[in-house]
């Protein structure tokens, strides 16, 4: 099966891929060892030999510094590091996947952006991560993946409401769907607060995972149809080991 990837423009240079289907998720209802195996496939078109290092993520704001990819996954919601060889990862179904790169420092992260995380500030805290590894905000490229677009998104209106009482500028995020409900930019709005942090090079796929069923898997999508499970695509992003002169 050929890998579906997206990759970034901001991120030219570092190894970095938004994937599709299959299923990488490991709290999913797909076998184990099938979702190992796509997960090695993914690492493996990215940066081949590489391990995964990810998180068991809670949507959260919490970022945590890696420097090995282990069998304990701490619980948050972005992930950098500074060495090389290893990959950060994070899964999505809907939620924004958020990967940063500093080029100059040599520092990568990862976030896991639901409407929870990006407004508790998750891409505040992976800027912040970074920063504390010797990366600087204006230097900092970011991509953000697919993820549901505000089309797919419609909220009620205690969720506009509480986004409203965050910053009343974020109305601009806002719009009324079909029957007067809100709809809500969940990507629009990650970008914004990427561009608050200082981050000046930024890039959205724009692709809608709720509409894109062919590619992509979506929370929403399944909860719409009583589904049971749903599976979960992974963003992977990396530096490269150094070359060794031969």
């Amino acid at each position: 099966m050929t890998l579906d990837i997206v990759r970034s423009g901001a991120l030219e240079g570092v190894p970095h891929g938004f994937f599709g289907k299959p299923d990488c998720g490991l709290g999913s209802a797909t076998d184990r060892g099938q979702v190992e195996a796509n997960r090695r496939r993914a690492a493996d078109a990215i940066l081949p030999g590489a391990h995964i290092a990810s998180v068991y993520q809670i949507h959260s704001p919490t970022a945590v510094i890696v420097r090995e990819a282990s069998g304990h996954r701490p619980r948050a919601d972005a992930l950098v590091t500074d060495v090389p060889g290893l990959l950060l990862g994070i899964v999505t179904a809907d939620c924004a996947p958020v990967l940063l790169a500093d080029r100059e420092a040599g520092v990568v992260g990862a976030a896991h952006a639901g409407w929870r995380g990006a407004l508790g500030g998750v891409t505040d805290k992976a800027i912040a991560a970074m920063i504390s590894l010797g990366a600087r905000p204006e230097r900092i490229a970011a991509a953000v993946g697919p993820c549901i677009s505000r089309a797919s998104y419609e909220v009620d209106h205690t969720f506009a409401e509480r986004v409203i009482a965050e910053d009343g500028a974020n109305e601009r995020f806002l719009s009324q769907g079909p029957g007067e409900q809100p709809h809500f930019d969940l990507a629009a709005y990650v970008v914004a607060r990427l561009a608050a942090a200082g981050v000046r090079r930024i890039e959205a796929a724009g692709l809608d995972t709720y509409a894109l069923e062919n590619l992509y898997f979506s929370y929403r999508r399944a909860t719409h149809r009583g589904e049971a499970d749903y599976g979960r695509q992974i963003a992977l992003i990396g530096l490269a080991p150094p070359r060794v002169a031969g």
